[in-house]
C-alpha cells in the first residue's frame, strides 16, 4: 500500500507534466516525450527502474493497434511449439493472447502476473528510449509490429470508443483524427514510436527484428519463419514438412482467434473486454473512412516525419 508521502509524490511528478485528454483515458501526461496514460506513468516508471531483463526474454513492442494480439499469438506458438505441439489442446484456445504474453506495464499494476517458465514473453507499448537500461543491454529479443498510420488510426478511433473510462464523451472522427495528426493518442506520438523501434532495428538487426502488419498479411509463411529464426527457434525441415508452421499460422489466424468462445467474453486488464481486440483484422480499411482532405494531410504528416528515415508505407 502507498502511504500519503507516495501519493503527494506522485501528484507533484504529475502536476509539473503537460497533460491532454486521452482517448480511452480521461488523461495523457506528456511523460519522457510521450503520451502516457495516467493510470501507467506510475508503472513505466518502476518497470523502467525494477526490471531485471533476462538473456533469453522476449519482448513484443507495439503502437497500440498494430497488429499487438496477433503478433503475440504467432511468437507463443512459436516458442512454445515443443510443449504444446497439438493445436486441438493449445494454450491459445483457452487463453486470450494478452493473457498469455502479458503486457509489462500491467504487471507492475498488480493486474497480472510475470510468466514463470522461459523463454519468458512479455509485451510492451512503451517507447524505444523508456525501456529500462536491463532490456537494451542484456541479449533479449525484441520483435516490433508496425502498420500503415492510416489502418492505425481507424483501428485505434474505433477500439478506444468501445473501452473509453468514465467520463470521456465519444470523440467524433474529425476531433480524433485532429489529435492523432499532432501525435496526441495514448503512448503517441505514433512517428517517433515507430522510428525509435526503427532505427534500433537497423543499429542492431540480432536484438530488434522490425515488421510490418501488412507483409506478414501477404506473406505469413515467409514471416513466421523469419520470426522464428531471429528469435534462436527456427523450424527443422522436418517440422516444415509436416505443415508445423501453416498450423501455427491457422492458429494464430484472426477468425480463429475472433471465433474463439475465449474471446468472445470476459475481461483482462481489469478493464478490457476481449471481444473488443478483434474487429475486422483487415489492411486498407481506412479508405471507408477518410475524406480526400484528410489523406492528404496524413500523406504529408508521414512524409514530413518518416522522410530520410527509410520507413515507408504503401498508401
Amino acid at each position: 500500500m502507498e502511504g500519503p508521502q507516495e501519493n503527494a509524490e506522485d501528484e507533484l511528478i504529475l502536476s509539473s507534466l503537460p497533460r491532454e485528454m486521452g482517448w480511452a483515458i480521461p488523461d495523457l501526461y506528456l511523460f519522457q516525450q510521450f503520451w502516457c496514460p495516467s493510470i501507467l506513468i506510475k508503472e513505466v516508471n518502476i518497470f523502467q527502474k525494477q526490471f531485471e531483463a533476462k538473456d533469453s526474454d522476449i519482448f513484443v513492442a507495439s503502437f497500440p493497434k498494430s497488429g499487438t494480439t496477433w503478433l503475440k499469438a504467432i511468437t507463443f506458438a512459436i516458442v512454445n511449439r515443443q510443449c504444446f505441439s497439438s493445436i486441438h489442446n493449445h494454450p491459445l484456445l483457452t487463453s486470450n493472447p494478452h493473457q498469455l504474453v502479458p503486457a509489462v506495464e500491467f504487471m507492475y499494476r498488480g493486474d497480472i502476473h510475470c510468466p514463470t517458465t522461459e523463454p519468458r514473453v512479455f509485451g510492451t507499448h512503451t517507447p524505444f528510449p523508456s525501456l529500462p537500461n536491463s532490456i537494451i543491454e542484456s541479449k533479449c529479443k525484441i520483435i516490433y509490429i508496425c502498420r500503415n498510420p492510416f489502418d492505425i488510426f481507424v483501428s485505434a478511433w474505433t477500439f478506444f470508443d468501445k473501452i473509453k473510462l468514465e467520463p470521456l464523451s465519444t470523440l467524433k472522427i474529425e476531433e480524433a483524427f485532429e489529435k492523432y495528426c499532432n501525435g496526441i493518442i495514448e503512448f503517441g506520438p505514433w512517428w517517433s514510436h515507430m522510428v525509435g523501434y526503427w532505427k534500433e532495428s537497423l543499429a542492431k538487426p540480432n536484438k530488434v527484428l522490425f515488421l510490418k502488419y501488412e507483409d506478414l498479411k501477404d506473406d505469413a509463411n515467409f514471416q513466421v519463419k523469419k520470426i522464428a529464426d531471429f528469435l534462436g527457434f527456427p523450424f527443422t525441415q522436418e517440422e516444415e514438412n509436416n505443415q508445423v508452421i501453416e498450423s501455427i499460422i491457422k492458429l494464430c489466424s484472426f477468425e480463429k482467434m475472433k471465433n474463439s468462445e475465449v474471446n468472445k467474453s470476459g475481461i483482462i486488464y481489469q478493464f478490457l473486454e476481449k471481444k473488443y481486440f478483434f474487429r475486422k483484422g483487415e489492411t486498407r480499411d481506412w479508405v471507408n473512412y477518410f475524406s480526400p482532405s484528410m489523406t492528404e494531410k496524413l500523406c504529408k504528416i508521414i512524409e514530413e516525419k518518416f522522410g530520410g528515415s527509410g520507413l515507408s508505407f504503401m498508401i
